[in-house]
């Protein structure tokens, strides 16, 4: 007999504790796949989506949420091919503009939006990359296009978006330097960047000391505000190319403008709320997947293991400073 309610976090109201009880179970429709979710990550959208203090999301209570997923394919709906009942996969599939988020024990998603685990990549691994490594891909590789032998300035460089952004630009053969507090140093270096600490050196200090006053080839601003303002004072002139996946408020292009520079900005959720590009977000994951398995990129998870009755703890370390991508397992 099939099961007909799930288990799922649902939020009632912004800004008030999940409330954990029985709903409709979903049902995969034609193009979709019915996913048992193993384990959901946490981003920081998800609690500013939480918080109500995100109206691009289009996210309106009672919602379900939770961007990333991992988990089992159940059911596959009409007109699906390539994933079967008992694959493994991974992808960012809802949790905003009304659809069903991961925070649940399942999920009917679209098909296009997933890809197939590596064998060896654990649950966790893979609910924390989506959201940041389909970003950091549409940044660096989609729009900045960084090639070897390019200098690359990534702001953010121990955050989610950051510290995949220096495993995929180091794979493109670039030269990488990273920005980050005293406490992220050790981190970046980790990697295999040069780590800056923006503390106590200015955008003068670094942009002469790495790249004798010249600027460097690409820029990421994963931070926003007066580090984009930065980044167009740190970019290589004429043939620089500043990326940042939080432009969203108001800024003087003049510094920019003076370097003859260009600019571009990431917007990951638009194939979620449009419908339009989701099949890419697919290609991505293939890409991020092989990466995985030559030994190329792996996500850093945070070492505190969350369950599904802990999500609120889950999201109030989210809040905290914390080293590592968190993830909440739903079993």
């Amino acid at each position: 007999m099939t099961i007909s309610t799930m288990k799922a976090a649902i939020l009632e109201q912004f800004k008030e504790p999940f409330t954990i009880r029985e709903t409709p179970r979903p049902v995969a429709r034609k193009g979709e796949v019915l996913v048992k979710i193993k384990a959901s990550g946490v981003n920081p959208l998800d609690l500013k989506i939480r918080d109500g203090v995100a109206a691009h999301t289009r996210t309106t209570t009672p919602a379900i949420l939770g961007l990333d997923m991992a988990g089992i394919v159940e059911e596959v709906g009409e007109g699906v091919s390539g994933f079967e009942p008992g694959d493994a996969v991974f992808g960012m599939t809802g949790g905003v503009g009304g659809i069903q988020g991961s925070l649940a024990e399942f999920a009917a998603v679209d098909a296009a939006l997933l890809a197939k685990m590596p064998l060896k990549m654990s649950m966790r691994e893979a609910a924390a990359l989506p959201l940041i490594a389909i970003t950091a891909w549409e940044a660096l590789i989609d729009q900045a296009k960084v090639q070897s032998g390019q200098k690359v300035l990534i702001h953010g460089g121990a955050g989610g978006v950051g510290h995949i952004g220096i495993q995929l630009a180091k794979m493109r053969g670039a030269e990488v330097f990273a920005t980050g507090s005293e406490a992220s140093q050790t981190v970046i270096k980790g990697l295999g960047a040069t780590p800056i600490n923006y503390t106590v050196a200015s955008v003068e200090d670094y942009v002469l000391a790495h790249t004798e006053g010249e600027g460097f080839d690409v820029v990421l601003d994963t931070v926003g505000g007066i580090t984009l303002d930065n980044s167009f004072h740190a970019v290589k002139k004429y043939t620089g190319h500043v990326v940042s996946i939080l432009g969203w408020g108001t800024h003087s292009l003049a510094p920019l403008s003076f370097r003859a520079g260009t600019y571009s900005g990431v917007f990951t959720l638009m194939p979620l709320l449009t419908g339009n590009g989701r099949a890419h977000h697919g290609e991505i994951l293939r890409e991020i997947a092989a990466c995985y398995d030559k030994g190329l990129l792996k996500p850093i998870l945070n070492e505190r293991l969350f369950t599904f009755d802990q999500i609120e703890d889950a999201y109030r370390a989210m809040g905290e400073k914390q080293v590592g991508k968190i993830v909440v397992s739903i079993e």
